[in-house]
């Protein structure tokens, strides 16, 4: 079974350790920025993004071998498991992958394929199978299928017999992994969305105008325009489609099917690969990519949002000032950050003004010249843990100054998970 400790320490490039003793702290209930902050002899100095990470592959490496459980006994009762088979489930990473290999064995509805089966003409798929091999002697089909007719079940004709076993082939082919992954990936690579407004609506008498004769690739469409799109859908306005090279595909699956060069089986094999797609793979497929094409265009409008709404709510409360921020404390000390009037990163220091006299006096003159040196015109000082007795520190220190910046104490409520949420990490970086 896969070992999802060493899968993580191994993605994110972290110590057996560090994943181990992390994993233990988070089902002790332990916090990301209490785990950061509190806990980093245990977890060798990881920060608060390595742990999110790891929290969060560890929740889906989890919830993957929670159904590779389910599946492996699933199969397994229907006597269909071999090793090979749980191997690669085992193995796999994805979920996507997982479903894939899963498919040929989920529980159906009652198919085509089904209905062939019960006809008794699975071993006329086999045996036609057998045909499709380098340098096998030519077979009628129909000859063959002939042997198969049996009206009393169902099959009346030849016809009737090889459309039978065209529909089991088919349906084997439409669950094999491989083949749904690269067809994945083609659309995604080489699909596009096509709209078009409904001849309903007459030119100029909807929003959708410009989406009247639409297309644009499916890798590179703009999100604001898919979203436009689908909602156009959902109103009934728009036609929406995901177009593509059928024969791209076609030739696809015949180079990996067709394997005889006698023209009856080649023909049959591409007919049978034909339905394969457009009855058993295409809907899916498409489904799956409209789905994750949404989800994608979803995140990314609300990452756009957020970049637009961020310089209003983080704009300075006391206007674009350069400003002093002071995070007190006795053991530590007090973490002093000079920003910019813009909010950008220009210093850090730590000062010790509560240990002793001595560093009382090297702490007021890192922060005088601080203050001079970036010509700070606000000081805001935490009110947690020694923000009184810092405030009194910095009151002496102005006290000594010509020109004195305006000093306010501070909230610090909610500080601590603010310092070790992904949040901070991203306004941190887009104001470097």
């Amino acid at each position: 079974m896969l070992n999802i400790s060493r899968v993580l320490a191994d993605e994110l490039s972290l110590k057996p350790f560090q994943v181990e003793n992390a994993l233990a702290l988070f089902a002790e209930g332990a916090t990301v920025p209490f785990i950061a902050r509190y806990r980093k002899e245990r977890t060798g100095e990881m920060d608060e993004t390595q742990l999110r990470q790891l929290q969060e592959r560890y929740s889906y490496l989890t919830e993957l071998a929670d159904r590779k459980s389910t599946i492996l006994t699933e199969i397994a009762e229907q006597g269909k498991l071999t090793e090979s088979l749980k191997q690669q489930i085992e193995s796999c990473l994805q979920k996507t992958e997982l479903e894939d290999l899963y498919l040929p064995y989920r529980p159906k509805r009652r198919t085509r394929a089904t209905v062939a089966r019960e006809k008794g003409l699975a071993s006329l798929a086999d045996l036609i199978q057998s045909f499709n091999q380098p340098g096998t002697e030519p077979q009628s089909l129909e000859q063959v299928a002939a042997q198969f007719v049996r009206v009393d079940q169902g099959v009346e004709t030849v016809a009737d017999a090889l459309k039978g076993a065209a529909d089991i082939l088919a349906e084997s082919v439409a669950e094999t992994a491989a083949y749904r992954a690269h067809l994945r990936d083609y659309l995604i690579q080489f699909g596009n969305f096509t709209a078009q407004v409904k001849s309903d609506y007459p030119e100029g008498t909807t929003k959708f105008e410009m989406y009247r004769n639409y297309q644009a690739k499916v890798k590179t469409i703009p999100s604001h325009n898919l979203l436009a799109l689908f909602r156009g859908e959902a109103e009934g306005i728009l036609k929406l489609d995901i177009t593509f090279e059928l024969a791209e595909i076609q030739q696809y699956l015949e180079s990996q099917e067709i394997h005889s060069k006698v023209p009856e089986i080649r023909q049959f094999y591409q007919s049978m690969l034909q339905d394969a797609f457009n009855r058993l793979m295409k809907n899916s497929l498409l489904s799956e990519l409209r789905a994750a094409s949404k989800s994608d265009a979803d995140l990314e409008s609300i990452q756009t949002f957020e970049v637009n709404l961020r310089e209003l709510l983080l704009s300075a409360p006391a206007g674009m000032k350069p400003t002093l921020a002071l995070d007190p404390g006795f053991r530590t000390g007090c973490k002093v950050a000079a920003l910019s009037n813009t909010g950008k990163f220009l210093e850090y220091q730590t000062i010790f003004p509560h240990k002793s006299s001595y560093e009382r006096t090297q702490a007021a003159a890192t922060l005088k010249g601080l203050i001079e040196r970036h010509q700070i015109e606000l000081i805001a000082i935490g009110n947690g843990t020694a923000g009184r007795e810092t405030d009194e520190f910095v009151t002496e220190v102005l006290q000594t100054l010509e020109h004195q910046p305006i000093k306010v104490m501070v909230n610090e409520a909610g500080a601590s998970v603010y310092s070790a949420s992904e949040v901070r990490s991203q306004n941190f970086l887009t104001r470097m």
